[in-house]
């Protein structure tokens, strides 16, 4: 729970502290059945020559059902906090309220890619005669200050790959997938996932987040309270400068039943995780979010013949997911952050990781 697969720190690992009760895992696939795969492409260096690169960019593959269930629904939601974004599919799942198949994050001008790679994964498959008609969620965020994001260096072959490696368990975060180009309060962003624990009823459930971090400016950034990024302001500056023009795409996981309403208002609750490390939202971020609940199967996959009946928390109790949400979206934003190395890009442009030491003195740790 403290480092990744890899022995890259998380933000536990350096002392933040966190309210509520993660997972075994502290991940979204503690989530039992969501599995999470990626495809990283890091080549090149030096001068941008289009079509060639350097290139700092992939794909994320988030399957709430696992590859084994690739073909099969859930129950979900999205809201879109600031759309200057994309995430396909999504009015589908608010028209009905469920979404089918794999979850896909890349880089802006790779979104399309993305989605039709998934449409042509999931019809070899499981074959024509059962994939007629699909429309999979793919979202986005830009990372063209780091990577050749007009190379469209994507290919159906990478989506494939970070489908195909999907598996439960810990997960890689930092510079990986979809966020390995991405930048976060003006240091290294990308890929983090967080859970938590929620009893109701005699049963343990889990909330569980993964975010695409690609957002905030770094005076904006606060941690446990703490308004760090005021003091780290001109700590090796954020070269980019401007106003935030970042994005974010968040997806939520729960096992608990909830009814697509309800998944709902737990994405909203997504911007009150998003804004506890301080970002407010600019113009130009494309802030989306998704849940999903990988509970009451039977309902979904019940036939047109028959009534369909599908078990839900009841609205007043649905306070402690509210909680979990807003926590496991705060602690993953901070995770893609914490377990992240300094990236040199395009034109030798330079993001630097977020400095663990000034943090912690920061935070009175060290």
């Amino acid at each position: 729970m403290l480092t990744t697969p890899s022995g890259k720190p998380r933000a536990r690992a350096i002392g933040i502290p966190f309210e509520g009760e993660p997972g075994a895992l502290n991940a979204i696939t503690d989530v039992a059945g969501v599995e999470v795969g990626y495809q990283t492409l890091i080549q090149g260096a030096g001068p941008l020559v289009v079509g060639e690169g350097p290139v700092r960019t992939g794909v994320t593959a988030i399957l709430p059902r696992g590859r084994a269930g690739a073909d099969k629904g859930v129950f979900a939601a999205m809201f879109s906090l600031n759309g200057n974004g994309e995430l396909t599919g999504s009015h589908w799942a608010r028209e009905v309220g469920r979404c089918d198949g794999p979850i896909t994050i890349t880089n802006t001008h790779s979104c399309g890619t993305a989605r039709d790679a998934t449409i042509k994964w999931l019809v070899k498959r499981f074959g024509m005669a059962d994939i007629q008609w699909a429309l999979p969620v793919a979202g986005e965020t830009y990372d063209g200050w780091l990577s050749d994001i007009n190379g469209f260096h994507v290919t159906d072959a990478d989506v494939f790959a970070a489908l195909d490696s999907a598996r439960g368990g810990p997960i890689e975060e930092g510079s990986v997938g979809g966020g390995t180009g991405m930048i976060c309060y003006g240091f290294k962003g990308g890929s983090g996932t967080a859970s938590r624990r929620v009893a109701f009823a005699g049963e343990a459930y889990v909330v569980g987040a993964f975010v695409q971090a690609n957002f905030g400016l770094r005076e904006q950034l606060v941690i446990a309270g703490v308004p760090a990024g005021l003091t780290l302001k001109d700590w090796s500056p954020d070269a980019r400068g401007g106003d935030e023009a970042g994005s974010v795409i968040a997806v939520l996981a729960t096992d608990a039943p909830l009814l697509p309403y309800q998944l709902e208002r737990l994405a909203r609750r997504v911007s009150l995780g998003i804004g506890r490390a301080g970002a407010t939202s600019g113009h130009g971020s494309g802030d989306i979010f998704l849940a999903v609940s990988t509970a009451n199967t039977e309902a979904l996959d019940a036939g047109r013949e028959a009534l369909i009946r599908a078990a839900y928390v009841p609205d007043e109790a649905l306070g402690p997911f509210f909680a979990a949400t807003i926590q496991t979206i705060d602690e993953a934003v901070l995770n893609a952050l914490t377990a992240n190395e300094t990236m040199v890009g395009v034109n030798d442009r330079v993001i630097h990781a977020m400095p663990h030491d000034e943090v912690r003195r920061l935070l009175g740790l060290a």
